[in-house]
């Protein structure tokens, strides 16, 4: 059997979401299917930030790049339902979208869609205009209904998928996505902990939110909701307290103006550390110097950050929507995103009672064998049949 899958939410290089999920997912497959035969298409005018190398090793796997401005390619897949991407790949039994994009399949092949969440249905004011026309002329309902199979990353986005686009429930395999295994506890004396903690200019003690730094992951509430600790620490007089700082990692989005502007409004703007951009290489260090891990999102189709902290060894607190719950479960405090005060309350909590903590990481790291890649990619891979 011949598949074709639609790499190109790769070709930028970058290791949001879905790019974790295409990435580990794929590895994985080709690490236990040797029989079908792979074709990986994409499609970039200039030189793709991808690294193909990790998929040299594989002799079943093939690379297939069509060298079309990107626009003039979406325009044709949107207008004139062309070029097939099938046929670009020389034929295919099966076409394998990780992730909704424009595209076109011919009806002999079979289409496998990824759905990881209907966040931008739900709640489109956390997009930007931009980013709400493309899924209009995307059109990620009727990409639903010709797909002949649709794999939601959580029951929560099967739910959605059921009762706001009216999908047949048969349709849908919910087969959660997972976290890499280099996302584990790390030995307090490797040296690699110190250098981390020089080169992003890190507190001693630290609550951490690591994400994108947008209005949608509810960054404002973490900010709030330490200043209300900040100012506990400071009325009772608690010098260890008064040592943990907030630190706010990731990669600027929209609107993040919005939530810098917050962080200067609080008494204690002093101890709120922005560390940027955290390279993929440098996150499980990251999450191993923290002492909290904080993840209020207003929405999330799986929810990789807490999962990732969980695997770590550090407690969360993450809301109780959508698919956290979930993906958290007795690994964390769940809270309601709309209210600052219960993170507040989940954060001195956690920080002030040791058998807690202790319990939400060894619940943590219990549920976290839930999840696990190969597992994710065998019965993907059964999908194909």
């Amino acid at each position: 059997m011949k598949v074709c899958v639609d790499i190109r939410c790769l070709m930028d290089g970058r290791r949001t979401g879905v790019e974790e999920y295409t990435l580990n997912l794929l590895l994985n497959l080709f690490e236990i299917d040797q029989k079908n035969r792979y074709v990986l298409f994409f499609n970039s005018w200039k030189k793709p930030a991808f690294d193909f190398g990790v998929f040299k090793k594989y002799k079943n796997v093939k690379i297939k790049r069509l060298r079309i401005p990107n626009k003039f390619l979406n325009f044709s897949f949107w207008y004139f339902n062309w070029p097939k991407i099938d046929q670009l790949a020389g034929g295919a039994d099966v076409v394998f979208m990780p992730n909704i994009i424009f595209g076109s399949v011919s009806k002999k092949s079979r289409l496998i869609l990824t759905m990881h969440d209907l966040s931008f249905e739900r709640y489109p004011q956390y997009f930007s205009w931009k980013r709400r026309f493309w899924h209009i002329f995307i059109n990620p309902k009727k990409i639903c209904r010709r797909a002949d199979k649709i794999i939601a990353v959580s029951d929560s986005t099967k739910n959605d998928l059921v009762s706001l686009y009216k999908i047949n429930s048969k349709k849908i395999e919910m087969i959660h996505s997972a976290v890499s295994d280099e996302f584990q506890i790390i030995d307090r004396n490797d040296e690699k902990l110190v250098k981390i903690k020089e080169k992003y200019k890190l507190p001693y003690k630290f609550v951490l939110y690591l994400g994108t730094i947008e209005p949608r992951k509810n960054i404002r509430a973490v900010i709030r909701a330490f200043d209300q600790f900040h100012k506990f620490s400071y009325e009772s007089k608690n010098d260890g307290l008064l040592k943990y700082k907030l630190v706010i990692a990731g990669e600027r989005g929209w609107l993040s103006q919005e939530i810098f502007e917050e962080i200067k409004l609080t008494r204690g703007s002093k101890s709120i550390f922005f560390a940027g951009k955290i390279p993929h290489e440098d996150k499980k260090y990251i999450y191993n110097l923290a002492s909290l891990f904080i993840y209020p999102s207003f929405f999330e189709g799986f929810g990789f950050p807490p999962l990732e902290a969980i695997k770590c060894g550090v407690p969360v607190i993450a809301s109780n929507n959508s698919s956290l719950p979930e993906i958290v479960g007795k690994g964390g405090i769940l809270i309601d995103s709309d209210r600052p005060s219960e993170i507040y309350w989940a954060m001195k909590e956690i920080l002030t009672k040791k058998e807690l903590r202790e319990t939400l990481i060894r619940n943590g790291l219990e549920k976290a064998k839930e999840f696990d890649w190969k597992k994710t990619a065998k019965l993907t891979r059964e999908l194909f049949v």
